[in-house]
């Protein structure tokens, strides 16, 4: 099977006469698109808001593009907050999601008024003491176990690092109201990358009947509840795509059963990253040369410095070799990068049409957890990436690196000036 790309080949001959291979691109229209549809899903809610995760896309033009589709920003670091300050994101289009937090950045947090989102009992009194507790303030919930949806297995939240315990979620609104917060919410992050329209349903309903218990054993009224993330995309082309609309459909079902007879009114707010990007995004890459050892290879211009996610998990990404759609997949390539790392391959044994030096290929779906988990291993340099505008324009977003920006870190002496 075959997936689309959002770019053609003679697009991709026009882009380069400007920007070089290899280069992350952004579907704009694609993006717009999808951002809109999660709000209309839950539209039902008049609270709703999301709050794009800003690791996996921390790019400033993408920001900018989704605060247009009414989207905030979910943070977990001093520089993400200090890119969605920059982009005039305040107070309430703010979540810091953070854990193992430095005082520093509470510090900005606060000052920010973003609504902060407490890891641990311990940050109770942490907070208190670094900046003092907000008026809103909410709480991440690890309800320990295994997490399952019917009888599959969807994580191990017993073996995650995050969250309170359900006893701890107890004492801790309790003591969060002693010291003067007035707004409270509960989050909660049980799986990833779900291709399911039953994971945020039953999410949802563990934490609704969560809510109920926290009032009834506190008298503590929680305003919003933060589904995160989570929500997955298809990455192979065999995967049916979550519906958003059934799975917002199935957060109203569990709303009306368990909050509305409780007389209890929320805000509904979701954190997803990889569902608003992930599929708006791709790697554009060229094959330099060709291998014929104990194995097929076919090198190209990208490295695992610019997608990681193949080499560290063994993840699968779709790839298309450019105007060789309807040719036969009858050649077995291992697709590699150019680090001293065996296991620098975007593919292994993977099925293609025959490859020639000088081919595009695109590597599916790298629009979220793609460019932003880069480093710098090898001294290899990060590439650009371009955003493809609603009117098939391009524009840089970001330039690629150079050696200068390489060798920033040792301003501090002679060497390399």
């Amino acid at each position: 099977m075959e997936k689309k790309t959002f770019v053609t080949l003679e697009q991709l001959k026009e882009i380069e006469k400007e920007y070089p291979t290899p280069y992350h691109l952004y579907d704009e229209k694609g993006i717009r698109e999808n951002a809109l549809r999660l709000k209309d899903a839950f539209s039902w809610n008049k609270g709703f808001k999301e709050y794009f995760a800003v690791k996996a896309t921390p790019n400033p033009f993408i920001l900018k593009l989704l605060q247009e589709c009414g989207c905030g920003v979910d943070c977990s670091s001093l520089t993400e907050l200090m890119m969605s300050d920059k982009l005039g994101f305040h107070g309430d289009d703010i979540m810091f999601s953070s854990n193992d937090t430095p005082a520093e950045e509470f510090l900005l947090a606060r000052k920010l008024e973003a609504q902060i989102n407490l890891d641990d009992y311990t940050h109770i009194d942490f907070l208190n003491q670094t900046c003092g507790i907000p008026e809103t303030i909410c709480c991440r919930f690890n309800p320990g176990g295994v997490f399952k949806i019917s009888t599959s297995i969807m994580d191990n939240p017993g073996d995650a690092k995050y969250g309170f315990t359900k006893s701890q979620m107890i004492e801790g609104y309790q003591r969060l109201k002693e010291l003067g917060a007035k707004r409270f919410g509960i989050h909660s992050f049980l799986a990833s990358n779900t291709v399911t329209n039953e994971y945020y349903p039953t999410l949802a309903r563990i934490l609704f009947e969560t809510i109920v218990e926290i009032k009834e054993q506190t008298g503590v009224e929680i305003s919003f509840v933060n589904l995160s993330g989570g929500i997955g995309i298809p990455y192979r082309p065999d995967q049916e795509p979550n519906d958003i609309y059934k799975i917002a459909e199935g957060v109203k079902k569990a709303y009306e059963e368990i909050l509305v007879p409780a007389g209890m009114e929320v805000a509904i707010y979701t954190e997803l990253g990889r569902y608003m990007l992930g599929p708006y995004g791709c790697l554009v890459t060229k094959a330099i040369h060709e291998k014929h050892i104990h194995k097929e290879y076919i090198g190209v211009d990208a490295c695992a410095v610019n997608l990681m996610r193949p080499a560290m998990y063994g993840a699968y990404h779709h790839i298309t070799v450019m105007g060789k759609e309807q040719e036969p997949c009858d050649h077995k390539y291992d697709i590699t990068g150019s680090l001293c790392e065996n296991n620098d391959k975007f593919a292994v044994d993977r099925m293609l049409p025959k490859i020639d030096t000088g081919d595009f290929i695109v590597i599916h779906d790298t629009g979220a957890h793609g460019f932003a988990m880069g480093y710098n291993y090898n001294g290899k340099l990060k590439s650009a990436e371009l955003l493809l505008k609603e009117d098939g324009s391009v524009q840089m977003i970001r330039r690629a690196e150079t050696p200068e920006d390489y060798f920033a870190t040792f301003d501090f002496t002679d060497i390399f000036k």
